[in-house]
């Protein structure tokens, strides 16, 4: 397949996939327009690089839709000049579109098989990714690109006072895209969506425990 025919892709999803969803943000669209997506998939999948679904990476993980990076970046109303913390990097595809919008991103995987080479504005950090990466912190944003049951109180200690936390929140079977803001060092969530994004290991709640 030609770069034109990525492309091409690239700009059926902004149309097709973002904009018909609230992903409204001018930032953001023109950075998922830019980022070429199929640089960020197993080869044997890249002509589906763009389809409007996750794309497996192996070892139960995989890279979420459009959509829902599209949705969380939006809603996360993101300043040219804050400091991110992504969780569950993976590949690296959400880090090189976060580093097109904000002035740092660290970047966390656990997966050492997953973990993206380098990236122009990223610090790439292999770790426990329910541990977070305290010694970056506080962040403006946490984006935690994947579905999780909780998000550990290391994590939000993580969160400089009136920032952020973006993710997606399993409950009762259903998983939601939320936002987080936090306060005094406590954290509360709006979700806005349902979204079909695949979960991340290490953030399964107690039993008997739920938003």
């Amino acid at each position: 397949m030609t770069e034109q025919n990525y492309q091409a892709m690239r700009r059926t999803m902004v149309e097709s996939q973002l904009r018909t969803v609230g992903v409204n943000d001018p930032r953001v669209i023109a950075a998922m327009d830019a980022v070429p997506r199929e640089d960020f998939v197993p080869a044997a999948r890249r002509a589906t690089a763009y389809a409007d679904a996750s794309i497996q990476l192996g070892n139960g993980r995989a890279l979420n839709p459009p959509m829902a990076l599209g949705r969380l970046l939006t809603e996360a109303k993101l300043a040219g000049d804050e400091r991110v913390l992504l969780i569950g990097a993976a590949t690296g595809y959400a880090a090189a579109v976060l580093a097109r919008l904000v002035a740092s991103v660290v970047a966390l995987e656990e997966d050492a098989s997953l973990a993206a080479t380098a990236l122009d504005g990223v610090t790439m950090i292999t770790g426990s990714l329910a541990a977070g990466h305290a010694a970056g912190a506080p962040y403006d944003l946490i984006l935690i690109d994947g579905a999780v049951e909780q998000v550990p109180a290391a994590i939000v200690d993580q969160v400089a006072d009136g920032g952020r936390i973006a993710t997606g929140l399993i409950g009762q079977g259903v998983t939601r895209l939320a936002i987080g803001r936090v306060i005094g060092g406590a954290v509360g969530f709006i979700t806005f969506a349902d979204a079909a994004i695949a979960p991340l290991p290490g953030f399964s709640a107690p039993r008997g425990f739920s938003f």
